[in-house]
């Protein structure tokens, strides 16, 4: 598809000032017309100033799509993920990566209702969002037109765009700007939604440098959170939590009180060095309070409701899904695939399970469920009725069969 071929072109839009810059650079590269789309996923900011930015820039307030998805972001995508116990190389909770695939499916749904020929995002040309977005566009319309301006255009420095932004009377706010109106030093390049925060760049991109306390905003440190720990219980149905201290919940606000709860108790901070889908080492640092009680919660109750062999399955699955969402193939007919062998594990993953939050750590201090498969009566070391000792010789010479068989084979080494 040419670029004359293009109508016009829904955006990821932030109301930031990069984003703002990608909206003029569409009307002038593309010579298009531009459909905003600025998404609630729980960031903790305003989006409604984003459709002022957004008119001011020339855009129909028809074209001005502002969306609040939080319940459907924690409902469709946090929830399913979080019953695979989905973990990416064994620290990181896969909070951006979650994200973008809805992202991706609201651009496409917009571009089908407004006769779009083609998306466009604001992610750059070395990372994995680029990838997670693109991949979700393609899966739900191959047709699609994926503009990413990063890969096209030679705004490659702050200076750059600033010079850019100014030519073209975009707002520039005093942050991005010293008092002569220089470029100052970017912060920390930041993702946020309901789920989590991230933080890259500066500082971190030496991987020996300890993070400065001042970066993070959403926990408090661990040193300094209150010396009394906190007890909480998660109600669990069908692997999803629906109450927290027997109060009932939408899915969103049930994660923001566990944000809460998280953030007052350090809890939640992660520093990693990640693989990139995208082929290099990035180091990020992460804050995840509430899913890290909730990963914590959700693997008590299955410790009672799953059969053994149906559990040792789902762990052994989960690094394959955790590593599906990471690289971006959410719509990917192999996740659906894996999701639906996860959920039906699910059916059975019912009750409480009571969490003790302090300094940082989160602890199961007790589950129950009408569904338990624990059973006292056989678990128990002191004198029962149902259970035979003797039975476990014959189970342990049977699966040491191949040993015995093999050891009296003097020829073998």
């Amino acid at each position: 598809m040419s670029k004359k071929d293009i109508k016009k072109v829904v955006l990821a839009y932030s109301g930031g000032l990069d984003t703002s810059i990608i909206l003029k650079w569409l009307q002038d590269e593309y010579k298009a017309e531009v459909i905003t789309f600025t998404a609630d996923l729980g960031q903790g900011e305003e989006v409604e100033p984003a459709r002022a930015k957004a008119i001011a820039c020339g855009i129909k307030p028809e074209n001005v799509y502002i969306l609040d998805i939080k319940e459907e972001f924690v409902k469709d995508y946090v929830f399913p993920m979080f019953r695979a116990n989905a973990i990416y190389e064994g620290e990181y909770l896969l909070g951006t990566s979650i994200a973008r695939p809805l992202i991706a499916k609201k651009l496409i749904d917009i571009a089908n209702e407004t006769g779009a020929e083609a998306v466009s995002h604001g992610a750059t040309g070395k990372g994995n969002d680029q990838v997670r977005f693109e991949l979700g566009a393609l899966a739900l319309r191959p047709d699609i037109k994926v503009i990413a301006p990063w890969r096209e255009w030679d705004l490659n420095s702050r200076e750059s765009l600033l010079e850019y932004a100014r030519k073209n009377g975009i707002e520039i706010a005093q942050k991005h700007v010293d008092e002569n109106g220089n470029p100052k030093v970017s912060p920390y390049s930041m993702d946020a939604n309901l789920l989590h925060i991230s933080y890259e760049g500066l500082h971190l991109e030496n991987p020996a440098n300890e993070p400065e306390e001042t970066m993070w905003l959403w926990t408090t440190a661990p040193e300094k959170a209150p010396d009394e720990a906190e007890y909480l219980t998660l109600t669990y149905k069908n692997g999803d939590p629906i109450a927290l201290n027997g109060v009932e919940m939408s899915p969103a606000t049930l994660l923001e009180k566990l944000n809460a709860y998280g953030n007052k108790h350090g809890i939640g901070r992660v520093d990693i060095v990640e693989n990139r889908y995208v082929g290099m080492k990035a180091r990020g640092c992460y804050e995840t309070p509430g899913g890290t009680i909730m990963l914590k919660a959700h693997r008590a109750i299955e410790s009672i409701t799953l059969d053994r062999e149906a559990a040792h399955l789902k762990d052994e699955l989960m690094p394959r899904y955790a590593k599906l969402i990471y690289q971006g193939y959410w719509f990917s007919p192999e996740r659906e695939m894996l999701q639906a062998a996860i959920d039906a594990t699910q059916k059975n993953v019912e009750g409480s399970v009571k969490i003790k939050l302090y300094k940082g750590n989160v602890t199961v201090v007790g589950r129950e469920s009408k569904r338990s498969l624990y059973n006292d009566a056989y678990s128990t070391f002191e004198k029962d009725e149902v259970y035979n000792q003797k039975d476990a010789e014959g189970f342990i010479r049977l699966n040491a069969l191949r040993f015995i068989i093999a050891g009296s084979n003097p020829n073998r080494e």
